[in-house]
């Protein structure tokens, strides 16, 4: 038995799967806000109910924003900020008494799709999640690909490729940089970019509604996002090249991006034909803690 956690900034959920990726039970609780025992107890509560109700003992995976800093074995990058410089995994197995294995929310995703989901079986796959920000993940014949400095996939904070005049210098991003892919990419980055091109605050969901009904406005602001989706994936293509590249998030639910992204890309891609696939996913919000679990599934 896998035990995958998602321990997020709301809530914390796990999930046991099976030898062949069967759900067994899930559970979850709130996050206890800015008290770091407190959050840990959670998650070892939540592990011993899991085990307590399926009567076995499992693996430990764990999901979280962010990552361990190969350098110092802190947590760094976290929204939930009570865990940043802190180790985490360490003392999560004092608590548990076992081995476990962490990495962020976006490769748990990454993983979760590439093991079971939409790009179940592909030798190379680029998991995406464009949501209030915009990362990445990276899975290479089932095996995920972290990195010398656990940074594998972070293609938000790269900068718009091939940015028109009024797309320079971009927007501030929150790492210090001005025009990250996140800027653009993310749900706030559309809504920001409507406003800028508007001077009216609509949600991103209600721009994708507008432009379905017609909205001229709306339709331009889409298609400006799937220009710069399109330009920001043929980047992550003429370097990784995957065979599959799976969307999350909130924004992966706009569902003309997966027949205009890849109409748009073969312009930006160095090559004559594009056969990378850009799917939805299989699990949506179930992806994160699902590749959880799968952290502890090493290939063969």
């Amino acid at each position: 038995m896998r035990i995958g956690v998602d321990l997020g900034g709301t809530k914390i959920e796990a999930i046991a799967l099976d030898a062949e990726g069967n759900e067994l039970v899930r559970e979850r609780v709130a996050t206890p806000q800015g008290k770091y025992q407190e959050i840990l107890q959670a998650v070892a509560a939540l592990v011993e109910q899991i085990e307590q109700s399926t009567g076995q003992t499992g693996s430990i995976g764990i999901g979280t924003p962010g990552a361990l800093s190969p350098a110092t074995g802190m947590l760094r990058n976290s929204n939930t900020v009570v865990l940043n410089q802190m180790p985490v995994k360490q003392d999560l197995e004092t608590l548990l008494g076992r081995d476990i294995r962490i990495s962020n929310d976006a490769n748990c995703f990454a993983l979760s799709e590439a093991t079971d989901g939409a790009a179940a079986g592909a030798a190379s796959v680029f998991g995406v999640i464009i949501g209030t920000g915009t990362g990445g993940g990276i899975v290479m014949h089932g095996a995920l690909v972290e990195g010398p400095n656990a940074i594998a996939g972070e293609w938000g904070h790269n900068p718009l490729p091939w940015p028109m005049d009024e797309e320079r210098p971009g927007p501030l991003c929150y790492c210090g940089k001005h025009g990250c892919i996140e800027t653009f990419l993310s749900g706030p980055g559309m809504e920001q970019d409507y406003f800028n091109n508007n001077m009216v605050r609509l949600e991103s969901r209600t721009i994708v509604q507008n432009a379905e009904a017609g909205d001229l406005k709306a339709e331009a602001c889409l298609q400006r996002y799937e220009d710069r989706m399109a330009r920001s994936l043929a980047h992550v293509i003429n370097i990784i090249d995957p065979h599959v590249i799976v969307l999350g998030g909130g924004m992966s639910n706009i569902e003309r991006l997966y027949k205009n992204v890849p109409r748009l890309w073969g312009k930006y891609i160095f090559s004559d034909q594009v056969f990378t696939q850009l799917v939805p996913p299989a699990y949506g919000d179930s992806s994160g803690v699902r590749g959880a679990a799968w952290l502890w599934n090493d290939p063969d």
